[in-house]
């Protein structure tokens, strides 16, 4: 294992203690650490929880917060809602992608960016919209889009 994963382990069960109904927030602060959850964390977790591996992997395949592989330092999602999609969104998508050299769930291979679609993102009245990390962009158009992940390179 190696030695960045074993300490992101040790330093999450030192903060939440060695009890089973702390392995959510573990899991988190596992991620938060190495922006995934590596699949050699689940045995030694399972075992600092007296848990069973699978019971471990359960919950981080479960939950759609967690992420098996890494994951870009950049997160942009592309709203796919109603107004968004009516306002041009497909668009500003193509473009990302275009720029980005990457495809719906993928991440760059420099790990600067991840993109995902998303139902909505709740601002429709700001439609077409992006979010960048927690950065909300909206009433996009081509160069805008340029222009906001020019910020983020």
């Amino acid at each position: 294992m190696e030695a960045k994963v074993r300490k992101a382990i040790e330093k999450a069960i030192k903060l939440r203690g060695a009890k089973s109904d702390a392995l959510i927030p573990i899991l988190q602060d596992i991620q938060d650490d190495l922006g995934y959850i590596p699949s050699e964390a689940i045995e030694p977790v399972a075992d600092a929880l007296k848990l069973f591996p699978s019971q471990v992997q359960g919950v981080v395949t479960f939950y759609a917060q967690f992420y098996t592989t890494p994951r870009g330092r950049n997160i942009i999602r592309i709203c796919r809602g109603t107004a968004c999609h009516v306002k041009g969104g497909r668009t500003i998508l193509r473009i990302v992608k275009n720029e980005l050299g990457i495809n719906e769930g993928e991440t760059t291979e420099d790990l600067k960016f991840s993109l995902e679609t998303v139902a909505c993102l709740g601002t429709c009245f700001l439609a077409p919209v992006m979010m960048v990390n927690r950065n909300y962009y909206g009433r996009l158009v081509p160069p805008k889009v340029l222009s906001v992940l020019r910020q983020y390179k």
